[in-house]
């Protein structure tokens, strides 16, 4: 397990059941604070990292979070949490079992999208915290951002989504099961060490990097420059992804969090989508990346169409699902823009 730069951790141990039938005796949950909470208890900003982050938005969304930006300590009390599963230092697969003394391994149990929130509202408890005034998630992140506001109504009071949908579609469930094959191919990947299944995730990296750019960005970047019978730049450039990834991250920890992210859809158990949608009577400003081919367009585009106080923009960039990472000035006209009406409204 990996403890990011200033992490702070919360034990709650009372038990924790989850939404499919699981329990964990306790928890700990890992996350990062910066700034104050004021007098008013009224500046917080939640933001939810994606699949592979840590809990320090300064490091992972610089320009975007942090000092000198509209998201900046200066003036917001920022709260970022690692997810449930995650790698991070949040419980997760490498965890130890406090039953057997063991890691939990592959056998951790089963958790979803509502699951993580939850473990988001009780940090959210510890840390004294009633209203919050911008939920900000990207891919991932949107999807616990919407979570979180529909799993504690009045809580939350304005959201930024990026690149994010109401519901996974069957096409990003049939990555995550490629993905999956890809890990499951290694025959180490069930085994209780920390180099477990790290073949087989370098493959699934592989995999999902394919979704997250777009055709016309690999050409752009790993062309070759002279015609070449062996070792092509494209190539070597998703190996060397999936081998970052390996060094950073668990195998068990990815297998987990992939099936995490099929069991989003906020409809369910609830009501159709559109009807959950137009109950969400809060300010929320919705991006979509016009390159996206993970969570196109036409998700955000839904979305926008069924919350009834949003607003849609539209990120121009080659890059991609990553856009909503990169396109750091488009992202912060954006938010000065989301500002500029909680201003108004307020």
């Amino acid at each position: 397990m990996i403890y990011p730069k200033n992490v702070q951790i919360y034990k709650y141990q009372q038990g924790f059941n989850l939404e499919q039938g699981g329990h964990l005796v306790e928890l700990e949950i890992a996350y990062h604070t910066f700034g104050t909470l004021n007098a008013a208890k009224d500046n917080v900003v939640w933001v939810f990292h994606a699949l592979t982050a840590n809990s320090d938005p300064t490091d992972w969304w610089q320009g975007v979070v942090g000092d000198n930006t509209l998201v900046n300590p200066d003036k917001h009390f920022i709260v970022c949490a690692n997810v449930l599963g995650s790698f991070y230092g949040t419980t997760n697969p490498r965890s130890i079992n406090p039953t057997t003394g063991l890691a939990y391994g592959i056998e951790f149990p089963s958790f979803t999208v509502r699951d993580v929130v939850q473990v988001h509202h009780l940090l959210r408890q510890h840390l004294g915290i009633s209203t919050v005034m911008m939920g900000l998630g990207g891919s991932f992140g949107g999807h616990q951002a919407l979570e979180f506001a529909l799993a504690a109504p009045n809580v939350l009071k304005s959201l930024v989504l990026l690149a994010t949908s109401a519901r996974e579609t069957a096409w990003s469930i049939a990555i995550h099961e490629a993905q999956r094959m890809a890990l499951e191919t290694d025959a180490t990947w069930q085994e209780d060490s920390p180099s477990a299944g790290s073949m087989g995730l370098k493959t699934a990296r592989a995999l999902g990097l394919i979704s997250y750019r777009t055709i016309n960005a690999y050409i752009q970047t790993q062309t070759d420059d002279t015609p070449k019978l062996d070792q092509h730049r494209a190539a070597s450039y998703v190996r060397y992804q999936g081998e970052k990834l390996a060094q950073r991250f668990h195998a068990h920890c990815y297998w987990h969090l992939s099936k995490c992210l099929d069991t989003h859809h906020i409809g369910r158990d609830r009501a159709p989508v559109e009807t959950v949608l137009a109950n969400l009577n809060i300010p929320v400003s919705v991006i979509g990346i016009t390159s996206d081919l993970l969570i196109p367009v036409s998700e955000q585009q839904f979305l926008t169409r069924h919350l009834p106080k949003s607003v849609y923009y539209e990120i121009d960039s080659k890059f991609g699902h990553d856009g909503f990472l990169i396109e750091v000035s488009q992202i912060n006209t954006i938010l000065e823009e989301h500002f500029k009406r909680l201003r108004a409204n307020y």
